[in-house]
């Protein structure tokens, strides 16, 4: 199989040399994994072409996986085969504010979308950290999650319908099925009507061991998706919820039509400083029913990465440096009065329609911590509040490009346990890391207890290659203790694969082959994620982001 050989029946473009080869090597993972070839499709017939030819015998081992914006934190797009890059040419879409609806395709930028959707008023609010840079098919195929997901949840709540390329080299619209409708498609005699009849008689023949390996947190992305696609009272069959964060593995995404909210007109946020980790819970629990858009946390290191590199942050806030270091001036009076920088930041954002619900949510919020030893700081200028999101989203991307003779690694960076166990759980988790020389910045969604973990480690230390899936098993054994999830928005992709016999059964991963082998049996849609993946391979694709 050469680049030769696919530019005789491709419209799109078919490139192999080194440059491209090594862009599509990495995503933002610990991983390098080098593609045989990187196509970029021009149409979904070029797809349906490319499913044909690796389902040929004489191709027996190539595979097909699907790219965007790359911004995957475990290797999820990577592979020895074909990368099919959606970005350059498949990134149209449609807005229907009349409808509250869109449909994207898979190369979409989010930040192209937003524009589009901000002139109505309306948006997807489950952006993930990076939605400057990030795609929809990766948003869609990972079902993220981000700083509002606390009010609107993940991805897959906002997923109408997907058109989906199958195994055959078919599309076929995915949606949710009276249990009328799921009869007649069971009745269909192509790959479809196997699809739904291998996939209900699966679900429902095993109800029991799905829901006993359902996890007990809000947020989860591990695995793939089997809890909601049989509404057992109804009889519907929705099998977005299962295509939705499956990674490529079962199809391609040809493009999915999506619901959007009304954004809130008016906004505030109100910046709790901690001296310590113990309040949190406390905190967090006596603000759910305030119902802010989001429980934003991040911790000192953080805080001091942005302090640090506050030329490139007033950069992205669009302010001369003098300017922006004086919206500072507060937050030094603070550290004054808490003699020293908080141990954490939550940032507690108000969304509504009006300002007089804004200051009733904000009065309620001061009143419940007046008894907490917490030190508030409400913010209605937008300009002052966006210095503070900065941080939060451009802490990971701060930390890959300034941490010196060190890597951000995401190692363990996505846990989800549940927000009163954060006290006892995060002490024990930053011992373990630092029981192996690994220091750790840390972020993520208070309000559902999804923190990441983001270690700085020095790969050229000897043995520290090898010693990672080590510590990351013995950190998910941490997890499992407290009945969380190894990855609540990230998804699995090289770097968890091995691992999800941590958080499930079996059986219940056994359910997770067969799902696997029903969508894709001759194993060519990004083989070793979801199932499959080892901790040596994974072990051996470990490189240094120099």
């Amino acid at each position: 199989m050469t680049a030769d050989d696919l530019r005789v029946f491709l419209d799109g473009d078919v490139e192999d040399g080194e440059k491209v080869l090594k862009e599509h090597s990495r995503d933002t993972s610990l991983f390098y994994v080098q593609p045989q070839m990187v196509v970029y499709p021009k149409s979904t017939t070029d797809i349906k072409q490319l499913i044909k030819y690796v389902s040929e015998p004489k191709n027996k081992g190539a595979s097909l996986t699907a790219r965007a914006g790359g911004t995957d934190m475990t290797g999820g797009p990577l592979s020895e085969s074909i990368v099919m890059n959606f970005t350059r040419y498949l990134n149209l879409f449609d807005v229907y504010p009349e409808k509250m609806e869109a449909w994207v395709a898979p190369g979409v930028y989010y930040r192209d979308f937003e524009k589009e959707t901000d002139k109505y008023g309306i948006e997807l609010p489950t952006y993930p950290a990076s939605k400057s840079i990030c795609a929809l098919g990766g948003m869609v195929m990972n079902n993220s999650g981000g700083e509002k997901t606390l009010r609107y949840g993940q991805t897959r709540k906002y997923v109408k319908s997907m058109n989906m390329i199958l195994a055959d080299g078919n599309t076929y619209q995915i949606k949710k099925l009276s249990k009328v409708e799921l009869e007649e498609k069971k009745k269909q005699q192509n790959f479809e009507g196997e699809i739904y009849t291998k996939l209900s008689k699966l679900i429902t023949e095993n109800l029991e061991v799905i829901d006993q390996n359902k996890p007990k947190v809000s947020k989860n992305s591990a695995g793939y998706y089997l809890w909601d696609v049989y509404n057992k009272e109804t009889g519907e069959f929705d099998l977005t919820q299962l295509f939705c964060g499956s990674q490529g593995t079962l199809g391609i995404l040809e493009g999915a039509q999506l619901r959007l909210v009304k954004k809130k007109e008016h906004q505030r946020l109100v910046v709790l400083n901690f001296k310590d980790w113990r309040a949190l819970p406390e905190v967090v629990n006596d603000l759910l029913p305030v119902e802010p858009e989001g429980l934003e946390v991040f911790d000192d290191a953080t805080l001091k990465l942005g302090i640090r590199f506050m030329p490139k942050v007033a950069k992205r806030v669009g302010e001369p440096l003098w300017r922006f270091a004086l919206r500072f001036w507060p937050e030094a009076i603070l550290g004054l009065k808490m003699f020293g920088l908080p141990k954490l930041v939550v940032l507690v954002q108000l969304a509504e329609d009006s300002e007089e619900e804004l200051d009733k949510k904000t009065a309620q919020i001061l009143a419940t911590l007046k008894d907490n030893e917490v030190w508030p700081r409400v913010v209605k200028d937008l300009k002052d509040a966006e210095k503070y999101w900065i941080m939060r989203r451009e802490s990971f991307r701060l930390l890959r490009e300034k941490s010196i003779g060190k890597t951000a690694a995401s190692l363990v960076e996505d846990f989800c346990v549940l927000p009163k166990d954060i006290p006892e759980f995060l002490p024990r988790a930053i011992a373990l890391l630092k029981e192996n020389g690994i220091t750790a910045t840390i972020t993520g969604h208070a309000g559902s207890g999804n923190l990441h973990i983001i270690p700085l480690i020095d790969l050229k230390e000897a043995g520290m290659i090898e010693k990672l899936p080590r510590v990351a098993s013995t950190f998910y054994d941490l997890v499992a203790e407290y009945h969380g999830s190894i990855t609540a928005e990230h998804n699995d992709g090289i770097l968890r694969t091995p691992y999800l016999g941590k958080m499930f059964s079996p059986e219940m991963l056994e359910l997770f082959a067969q799902v696997k082998d029903i969508c894709d049996p001759k194993g060519i849609f990004n083989p070793g994620k979801k199932v499959g993946g080892t901790l040596k391979y994974m072990a051996e694709h470990i490189k240094s982001n120099e």
